[in-house]
Formats: structure tokens, C-alpha cells, sequence
């Protein structure tokens, strides 16, 4: 066999039955004869955004896989990598190289090289009979700290070189986890314990740890607070009296009062990046951190009890050690839990005008609202989009279990949720799966959704579109905007979709957003890609707090 069906194999012995993909390179055809089935996108971006949303649903318990064409693809799918990157997302780049004797020849584009700094391992198969080898090296960092996208670049001789079958010897390398050192652990615990208003910063090491449960615990031995990052939003339940929502550029008054007045916080499987995406620590807290990237600690804040290790078996430690030191949890502090309850109330009282307008064009926030009550919420898979369309949903949507709502930020590309939701749906084609963008946005990706109607992976798009960019400030290009009015977009979204197969429709009136919602869902059940445009009022107010 050559070098490419080797690869195939290889991947099937991993549990891989599909890959993304845009033609051509040569594993495309092996990976067919190995009964891996190839998705073919519109653009590579879109096909890297969908392998990372099935790598996020399936917590990296199998991976997704994308495969680039020499040149142009292994070029064009930077974007979707560095995404990804950013997002500490587990995915698995193939792309198709020069060979050898063309390496670092002008203009030949080299992905190994290339893509070093938006990946957590990048190297080339320099030697066909390297494959096994390498193969098991790019699993292992897969599946061993922080996550992160993995390149394997495929020079053609390589591809087409001939790999005798009796030396295929593989095995799939096994997880790798670290527990804590016991007296971190213990120091941690005493410290924990001694806290007077301690708050819990969950992130999203919680998800791929599968910790929800452990922390959930550790919460209620504690009888503190939660709140969790924009990426970690669903490690906690947020319909657990403890939960104060989840934090972001929008956030919850929740967030704001208990995390200010915290005397200590305790990141759970977070990086505690300072970054427009997360809410910073107020100054004069005690820190304690546990993560499974050292590179985090000491980052941006001072933390005065580190805790290095994977988050699922330091938290299991950390409920021994808090055991053996307090003897018993913490009686139910329902003082806690009724401020935690009222405070929600009173912030979603300021907001309820905008949750439930009648007005017209329709407010966004009605949208967003009228879809949380629509929805099964114990069924549902939800992302946002970037820019408003994250700042309307992160504050207010209920996540009630783990990967059931897919947040984001840092790089934040326009169009991330549409690749998303579908490889959510490729995970999960048992939930109803849904993404929220703006019209530019959409315009961004949209001839995707022709790629969701080809492949049959049905999901429910959600265009918000006020022909404006709302999430920027006028004060930031005023003489831009008054010349040449800059903000302003235009298009037809709901017939570009129906041109490509979809089922779509066109909302323009409040009392109908439930009932279109309503028919939305029932096409995707039947199997369909759905698109709903509501056509929205520009709204610029969003939930905002500071932080000092």
C-alpha cells in the first residue's frame, strides 16, 4: 500500500468514520476506500470550524479530522486553525505538501513551518516509514495537556511512496492524566477553607476533564458561588442555586457582585488570560488555580495556591483533602442562596423590557429570549456568533448541562458558529442544534449552509439582520461613518438560503418569532437545514458591568 492508505488505516483504527475536506489531495480517495467518508466544504475555514465543533462536543473523545489540498487549501485554512488554536480546541490537520526535493522552493507554501504558532504540534511525515510513528506522536499530543490543534503535513512522494503492510504496526495511544501534587492539594484545601466569600471561576478544562459532577461537589462542600468564563459556560448548571451565570464581555450582575466582593477565587480548569473575553480579577484577591497547562499559572494574575493537574482528579483530591480538614460540608447557606436568586431577578427585571419588546423592528434580545422558551433545553446544543449576536445570548441563555452551549472569543472570527453547529450535529445528531449570527456573518460563510444541506446535517440557523454592524461603537471611525456610511449591509439571506436547499423564512413580526421558530425546529427534524431571518433593530446596549 502507499503512504496515504496507511494513513487511512491508521485512522480507522482511531475510530475516525469521517473528515473534512476540499479537494483535492490524495487521501481524500484512500481514506473513501476506508470507509472514512469525506465532507467536502465550500471553503476550509468553514470544514476546520466544523471538526473543531465535533472535537468540542465529543470532548476530544474523538477527534476531528481535516484534511487541506497542496498550496492554496493548506493556505486557506489558517484562519480556521488559529481559531481553533485560540480555543484550545483538539483537532487533527492533514494537509498535502510538496515533496521533498520542493521544500523551500519560492512560491511553494511549506504547512509545517507555517503553521508552528497556531498549533500545538505541527511537524511532516519526512519518511513513509515514519508513518506509524508519527501518527502515534500527533495522537498522543492530542490527547496529553492542554488542548490544541495537531498538523501532520504529507509530502507527495510521501503520499504515493510505498509502505509494506506487514509494518503497519499501530496502536491507539492511551489518555494521559496527571493528578495533583497531595501537598498543593492540601494547601489549597486549608486555604479554600478558610475563605470568608470564596467564589469558583469554572472554565472550560471542566468540560474536556468531564468534571461537572466534581465540581459540583466542591461547590456545595464549600457553599460558594460559581461562575464561569465565556468557553466554560455549561461546566456549571446554571440552574443550580449556586450558579451566577457566566462572564464575558456581556456578563450577569450575578458575576459582578460576587466576584467583586470574593475574597478568594478559585479558578477551576481556566487560564485566567487577561483578554477583552473575560471579566478580570479584581485586585486583593487570593488566587487559587488548578489547570492542566503550567504555562497558565503566574500567567497574567499572582496565584498564591497552584494546583497543576488534570481538573477531573484534582477536584476528586481537593473533596478528600477539604474532608479530611473540615470533617463534613458546609451546611446549606440559604442567606447565599437567596441573595444569588434575587439578584438574578432584579437584573433580569432591568432587562425584561428588551427580553419581551413588542416593538418593531424586532429587538434581538426578543429573539434570543423567545428561542430559550421554545427550545428543549434538555435537548439542545447552542453557539453563538461573533460580535452582538454573542453579547445578546452569553448573559441570558440557560445552560443546564455540559456542551449544551458552546461559547467563545478570543480570536473570534466571523462565521465560527455556522462550522460549529454542524460538527455539534455530526457529534450529537440527536440534539436539536442551533447557531445565532449577525448578517455579516453570515455573509461571511453562507454558501455553507448549502454544504449542510449536501451532507444532510440538519441544524437551525439563526440570522439576526439589521443591515448594521451594532457591536462597534460610532465614536470609533465617525468621519468613516458620516462619508461613506460604513456600518450599513445589505442582503436577502433567507432567499440565498432557499436557493441552496435550505428551508428558510423571513420574520419581520414579533408575535411570530415563537410560531416560526416552532416550524423551524420541525424541518430540522425532518431532517432539513433551516434558516430564520428575523429583521432586527439595531441594538448597541448590552450587560456590561465594571470590574476596577
Amino acid at each position: 500500500m502507499d503512504g496515504v492508505s496507511a494513513i487511512a488505516r491508521i485512522l480507522r483504527m482511531e475510530g475516525v468514520d469521517f473528515i473534512g475536506c476540499v479537494p483535492y489531495q490524495p487521501l481524500l480517495e484512500a481514506a473513501a476506500i476506508a470507509d472514512i467518508r469525506p465532507l467536502i466544504f465550500r471553503q476550509e475555514g468553514t470544514g476546520i470550524h466544523m471538526v473543531d465543533g465535533y472535537s468540542r462536543v465529543t470532548n476530544g473523545q474523538r477527534i476531528g479530522v481535516f484534511m487541506m489540498q497542496n498550496g492554496p487549501g493548506a493556505e486557506n485554512g489558517f484562519g480556521g486553525v488559529a481559531q481553533a488554536y485560540a480555543e484550545s480546541v483538539p483537532i487533527l490537520l492533514l494537509p498535502a505538501g510538496m515533496a521533498r526535493e520542493r521544500r523551500g522552493v519560492h512560491p511553494n507554501f511549506y504547512p509545517t513551518r507555517s503553521y508552528e504558532t497556531i498549533t500545538k504540534w505541527s511537524e511532516e511525515i519526512n519518511m513513509v516509514e515514519r508513518v506509524p510513528e508519527l501518527m502515534r506522536r500527533a495522537f498522543t499530543k492530542l490527547r496529553s495537556g492542554r488542548p490544541g490543534p495537531v498538523l501532520l503535513e504529507i509530502p507527495q512522494d510521501v503520499a504515493m511512496g510505498e509502505f509494506p503492510d506487514a509494518d503497519l504496526d499501530y496502536t491507539p495511544p492511551p489518555w494521559m492524566r496527571q493528578a495533583g501534587d497531595p501537598e498543593l492539594v492540601r494547601r489549597a484545601a486549608q486555604a479554600l477553607l478558610a475563605a470568608q466569600r470564596p467564589i469558583l471561576h469554572a472554565g472550560q478544562g471542566v468540560l474536556y476533564a468531564e468534571a461537572t459532577d466534581e465540581l459540583v461537589q466542591v461547590a456545595e462542600f464549600l457553599q460558594a458561588p460559581v461562575m464561569t468564563t465565556l468557553p466554560g459556560k455549561s461546566a456549571f448548571p446554571e440552574t443550580h442555586p449556586l450558579s451566577v451565570g457566566a462572564s464575558g464581555p456581556s456578563t450577569t450582575l450575578g458575576v459582578h457582585r460576587f466576584l467583586t466582593r470574593a475574597d478568594l477565587v478559585f479558578g477551576v480548569g481556566c487560564s485566567f488570560t487577561r483578554s477583552f473575553f473575560a471579566v478580570p480579577i479584581p485586585p486583593g484577591k487570593t488566587i487559587v488555580h488548578t489547570t492542566n497547562d503550567e504555562d497558565a499559572i503566574n500567567k497574567d494574575y499572582r496565584c498564591d495556591y497552584p494546583v497543576p493537574g488534570d481538573t477531573k482528579l484534582v477536584l476528586q483530591q481537593l473533596l478528600d483533602a477539604l474532608k479530611a480538614e473540615a470533617g463534613g460540608p458546609r451546611a446549606t447557606d440559604q442567606v447565599l442562596h437567596d441573595e444569588i436568586q434575587s439578584t438574578k431577578a432584579a437584573w433580569l427585571a432591568q432587562w425584561m423590557p428588551k427580553l419581551t419588546a413588542t416593538s418593531k423592528p424586532i429587538n434581538p434580545y426578543r429573539v434570543m429570549w423567545d428561542l430559550m422558551h421554545t427550545v428543549d433545553l434538555d435537548n439542545v446544543i447552542v453557539t453563538h456568533e461573533s460580535g452582538s449576536a454573542r453579547e445578546y445570548m452569553v448573559p441570558f441563555w440557560e445552560a443546564r448541562h455540559p456542551r449544551s452551549f458552546i461559547g467563545w472569543g478570543k480570536s473570534t472570527q466571523l462565521g465560527y458558529s455556522l462550522g460549529l453547529a454542524m460538527g455539534a450535529k455530526m457529534a450529537a445528531p440527536h440534539k436539536q442544534v442551533i447557531n445565532i449570527m449577525g448578517d455579516l456573518a453570515f455573509g461571511t460563510v453562507g454558501l455553507d449552509v448549502e454544504t449542510a444541506v449536501r451532507c444532510e446535517i440538519p441544524i437551525l440557523t439563526i440570522v439576526l439582520n439589521n443591515s448594521y454592524m451594532s457591536i462597534y461603537d460610532n465614536s470609533r471611525f465617525p468621519v468613516a461613518l458620516e462619508k461613506y456610511n460604513v456600518k450599513t449591509l445589505s442582503g436577502q439571506f433567507s432567499e440565498v438560503a432557499q436557493a441552496m436547499g435550505a428551508y428558510s423564512e423571513k420574520i419581520a413580526e414579533p408575535q411570530e418569532i415563537v410560531p416560526a421558530i416552532q416550524r423551524g425546529l420541525a424541518a430540522v427534524d425532518a431532517g432539513r437545514p433551516t434558516v430564520l431571518e428575523f429583521i432586527t433593530c439595531d441594538e448597541g446596549e448590552f450587560s456590561k458591568f465594571s470590574f476596577g
